[in-house]
């Protein structure tokens, strides 16, 4: 086969020789390139995943670390969490928020009240409400509505500068209650 080979490459002209080993060279150099390309994808790959690896695995000693604070931090919860008392949480939970924004001269426009939704850590409800106001005010508001232990959280917030009024914010929250769960109940009870 190599004798083969020899006779044909010493019957082409100088010119078939040239273009022959510009082909060869080519094709050694495309197939050089996807080799390479492919065993430096392999090698990125792997580094992402041991990069992936090792944040899973940094992430798992802090919370080897921290165990018996979210264990303390759940019994606190399952012991301070409340149980609602009725239908009519939502409407109260409203009255505490106009409470709160009438301390701060905060503007409740299009106040909604309803049921939020249940999960295995808690049940809420929310009241939706707009605001107009100075972002000093809105910002004490804020910090007021959501203390740990009033189980309040802001389940969606929407701020923006007023147009008509360059020093005043509009915002739009949906402000839930959590209680806890239905199939929880009370310490004691």
């Amino acid at each position: 086969m190599m004798a083969k080979l020899t006779a044909m490459y010493q019957r082409m002209s100088k010119r078939e020789r040239m273009m022959t080993l510009a082909i060869a060279a080519v094709l050694f150099l495309l197939i050089n390139l996807f080799v390479w390309r492919w065993l430096l994808g392999g090698i990125g790959n792997s580094r992402r995943e041991l990069a992936t690896r090792k944040s899973t695995r940094t992430q798992q000693v802090i919370y080897m670390k921290e165990r018996e604070l979210w264990k303390n931090r759940d019994e606190w919860v399952q012991k301070n969490q409340p149980l609602p008392k009725g239908a009519e949480e939502a409407s109260t939970l409203l009255d505490q928020i106009k409470q709160i924004a009438g301390k701060y001269n905060i503007l409740i426009e299009n106040p909604a009240i309803g049921q939020g939704e249940t999960t295995a850590n808690h049940q809420a409800v929310f009241a939706s409400i707009e605001t107009s106001s100075h972002w000093t005010e809105l910002v004490h508001f804020l910090y007021d509505v959501q203390q740990p232990d009033a189980f309040v959280v802001f389940e969606s917030v929407n701020l923006a500068i007023d147009t008509n009024d360059p020093s005043m914010m509009r915002g739009k929250f949906k402000i839930a209650r959590w209680f806890a769960p239905p199939q929880r109940k009370k310490p004691g009870t």
